[in-house]
């Protein structure tokens, strides 16, 4: 009996190493605030956010914001819906705000219990399509996108927020 318990204290210290648990990787949630994007950088994401719009016939608004949440560039593009323009700058905002896609919010919602919370705040737009953008591992602003299906809005941020990653 004492074999076994030695046995197994010895197999337990060496698989310690082994089975510890490694740190998560780094989330936009977990990640600072940096300097604001630049008009530069914000040309650039918007242009790429406009080909990928463009290439898919999308019609839709896009806003893009510093890290200090005021915004450097918006379009809309010509048939846009007009709610498109309001509702691009939420997901943008939430998606600054909250550190996190807007679709987080959007999915904690749609899980109901505690994420129906999220209904109580004011001026978030928890709808797909917004966008933090990152550059050198800090939030340096965000995209919104706003006027075609939300999946759809977020496949053009995306764009947009990925020319800057690179």
């Amino acid at each position: 009996m004492f074999r076994m318990f030695a046995l197994a204290c010895a197999l337990a210290l060496s698989a310690g190493p082994a089975l510890a648990q490694q740190p998560p990787a780094p989330s936009a949630a977990t990640l600072p605030y940096g300097p604001p994007i630049t008009l530069d950088q914000a040309k650039r994401a918007m242009a790429a956010a406009e080909l990928e719009a463009a290439k898919n016939s999308w019609q839709v608004a896009i806003t893009i914001l510093d890290s200090g949440g005021n915004m450097i560039m918006f379009h809309r593009v010509d048939n846009a819906q007009l709610s498109a323009t309001t509702v691009s700058e939420g997901k943008a905002r939430t998606a600054l705000e909250f550190k996190r896609p807007s679709k987080a919010l959007d999915d904690a919602i749609a899980a109901g219990g505690a994420g129906m919370r999220l209904l109580a705040l004011k001026a978030i737009t928890p709808i797909e399509g917004g966008i933090p953008v990152i550059v050198d591992g800090k939030i340096i602003g965000a995209i919104g996108v706003s006027g075609s299906l939300s999946s759809q809005d977020a496949q053009v941020a995306k764009a947009g927020a990925d020319a800057l990653a690179k």
